[in-house]
């Protein structure tokens, strides 16, 4: 069983916020990330949650807050918002007419490309470049969901409650980390390497982390073989793994 709240945090923040990577990683995106002038994307959904995304110079980055957008897009309930991520519903912008241009012609062409590498086909990642990108992307949309779902999720956030306070490291070995932050059971993920860490689940190579992010290998039988390693706290790595089990769930 999904929650459609949860799954509404991790669209936009997991799966949105990944936006700002892919302007970083895929050149393509960060042209069409290059407006003349910024433009900032508000998406505010009821009982949920808001974000902002701001375009400029190639790049993007995402903000909590509908502050200081130049274009709104609201949404009634979770579900809708859900439903523009499944491409089920189109949303109208309340606010911001003036960049509806941008909208069609930027945003919506960069969250196609976002769509190709994280649903790749078979074809697409026989193309070296395109299977580290999306590898890469890959592993950021996990470690943000695994917070998301840790705050949100009825059964996540049971686990996040057994976690001490403290830092996870997700990486992929000689390639790139991610950070989960615990603080009175709150989890916030960072993409970026920690200076330290309490624990830390480490992947041997990239080729194994998109084996086991396609379910292609098991990974509990990968822990065993040592392909995947595990540091730390053991208290903390068990109940994070217990919440990357729902990741799964919601990500499908």
């Amino acid at each position: 069983m999904t929650d459609a709240k949860t799954l509404a945090y991790i669209n936009m923040y997991a799966i949105l916020g990944t936006i700002e990577n892919l302007c970083e990683l895929d050149e393509e995106a960060s042209k069409l990330a290059n407006p003349k002038k910024p433009v900032s994307i508000g998406l505010a959904v009821t009982d949920g949650p808001s974000a902002t995304l701001t375009f400029k110079n190639g790049r993007c980055r995402m903000e909590q807050g509908i502050e200081n957008c130049d274009v709104l897009l609201p949404f009634g309930s979770c579900e809708k918002f859900n439903g523009m991520i499944d491409g089920t519903v189109t949303p109208i912008p309340s606010k911001g007419y003036s960049h509806i241009v941008f909208l069609l012609k930027n945003f919506l062409p960069l969250t196609d490309i976002l769509t190709k590498y994280l649903r790749a086909s078979e074809e697409d990642l026989k193309d070296d470049k395109f299977f580290e990108t999306s590898t890469k992307l890959m592993l950021y949309v996990i470690a943000v969901a695994l917070s998301q779902i840790g705050n949100n999720d009825p059964i996540g956030t049971f686990s996040a409650s057994q976690i001490p306070d403290g830092i996870v490291e997700v990486s992929i070995k000689d390639c790139i980390s991610a950070t989960i932050k615990v603080k009175d059971h709150h989890m916030v993920t960072i993409k970026e390497k920690p200076e330290r860490f309490h624990s830390k689940m480490e992947f041997n190579d990239i080729r194994l982390a998109r084996d086991l992010f396609d379910g292609k290998v098991n990974a509990v039988a990968c822990i065993g073989e040592g392909k995947i390693g595990m540091f730390g706290l053991v208290n903390m790595i068990d109940n994070v793994n217990r919440i990357l089990d729902r990741v799964a769930l919601y990500l499908a």
